[in-house]
Parts: structure tokens; sequence; C-alpha cells
């Protein structure tokens, strides 16, 4: 596990925001959202069977939440999972936590709600999990989604790399050279971009699948919070895109 506790990613996020102010707004409303998803995880221990559908009493708190603070999109899906049935937020849960989004169609919007009351579920399971692996998988070992980002962590001289999981926040070791969307190993084919004003943070592209995936390095920062600092640094996402770029698994945001 990454072992950034949810009160390390709030009081990172205000760290942040006195100094971001370009992401002011989406900072404020994700500390908003990460102080909720705490208290989901809080709850997670008595929590029969740790079933998805421990979450579903949940939903109106999230809804409510996000018709707050939330954007113009996020506020009209919030208006419509509202009029929704227990049972068919069950099912939204269900597909999303078994990886079955594109099946059931699901546009962006419901998938963010899922996403916010899975994370703290998932992270729960995955730390209770003894499981280990020594492989460098693409995909998180222990739930099976995508990584969101990469961390180097300080090993030595240098840095050893990990993927941290989108959905239980995860890390795995994973070789500094390789794409962990298409496995391409030429170094020459994977490009390492990095900005003045966040020169721990790294755009890891790949000029073979046209993707790319942030890194944030601990070794150059470590009071960085790779969750929040990847959210945070959304300007070099734009970059990566304006290079014909696309990254390999958007935040929770859809970034």
């Amino acid at each position: 596990m990454s072992g950034f506790s949810w009160d390390r990613r709030i009081a990172r996020t205000s760290e942040l925001l006195r100094n971001q102010s370009s992401v002011t707004e989406l900072l404020k409303f994700y500390q908003r959202l990460v102080r909720f998803q705490k208290t989901v995880y809080e709850s997670m221990d008595s929590a029969p069977d740790h079933d998805v559908s421990a979450l579903v009493p949940h939903f109106s708190t999230l809804l409510k939440l996000v018709k707050e603070a939330g954007s113009a999109d996020l506020k009209a899906a919030a208006a419509t999972l509202e009029q929704s049935s227990p049972a068919d937020r069950l099912e939204l849960l269900r597909a999303v936590w078994q990886h079955e989004v594109e099946s059931h169609e699901l546009s962006a919007e419901p998938v963010f709600f899922a996403n916010v009351l899975l994370q703290p579920f998932a992270e729960f399971l995955a730390e209770k999990s003894a499981s280990t692996t020594e492989a460098s998988p693409p995909q998180c070992p222990f739930c099976g989604s995508r990584p969101q980002l990469a961390v180097l962590r300080p090993e030595g001289d240098g840095a050893k790399r990990f993927l941290m999981c989108s959905l239980c926040g995860t890390e795995w070791f994973f070789r500094r050279l390789m794409c962990p969307n298409c496995a391409e190993e030429n170094k020459d084919h994977l490009p390492v971009f990095v900005a003045q004003e966040f020169d721990y943070v790294r755009v890891d592209a790949c000029d073979t699948c046209h993707t790319y995936i942030k890194s944030i390095d601990l070794s150059k920062n470590g009071n960085a919070v790779p969750v929040v600092d990847e959210l945070a640094t959304v300007s070099l996402n734009l970059w990566a895109q304006e290079h014909n770029y696309k990254k390999a698994q958007p935040n929770l945001f859809g970034v």
C-alpha cells in the first residue's frame, strides 16, 4: 500500500491550495471529497462481508456534496441520480467494481460517483490483504484496475519506480524503462518531460502508443502526496494533450 493516510491527503491539499491558485476550485472540491471518503473508509470496519452494498447508504451524502460544490455536469448527474433507486445505485457500483463500465455503456459522470465511493472501499480491502508481487504487471495485482500514476521512491543513489492503482491505491513495482500501457522498452521511444515549475513531477510518454503517465518523484519532493500532486499539476496534462499524448488512465475527475 501507498501509506498516504486520508489526513495526509487533506493536509497536502491545504498546502497546495496556498500555492496553486490556478486550480483552487478543483482542489477545494477535491478536499471535500477526500474528507467524505475518509468517513466512508472508517465505516468499512462495521460493513458486513465488505460487500459494495454497504456503500449505497453513503450515496445521498455524496449527492448533496456534489450539488453544493461540483461542476455543472456533475450537479446535473447528481440531480439524475437522486431519482434513482437503491437497486440502481447498487448496480452502478457493481458495474464499476467489476470493470464492466463499457458493457453497461456508462458515461463519465455516473462513474465518477461510483469511484468516489469505491476508492475508500477498495483501499480498505487492499490494506487488509497481505498479497504482494515481485512481478511488473500493467494492472493492479489486487483489484485489477489500471494505474493512475507512477511514484518514484528513493533507493540508494537513485529512485525505484512503482505504479499506483487508480482505485484501491495499491503500489507495485514496475520497471523504469517500460511503458505501462503497451510494454514498449526502447528508451528512444519513451521520452520524459519535466516542467520547471514542477520539477518533481514527470510526464513519462510513449511514442509507440502515444499515451503518458505522470510520475511523482519523492526523491525530489518528500512532502508530495502523489494522488494530490498529480491532480494539482493539471497544466502538465494540458501540455501532454497539446503534444498528442493521451493519458493512459484519467484521474477521479476524468483528467
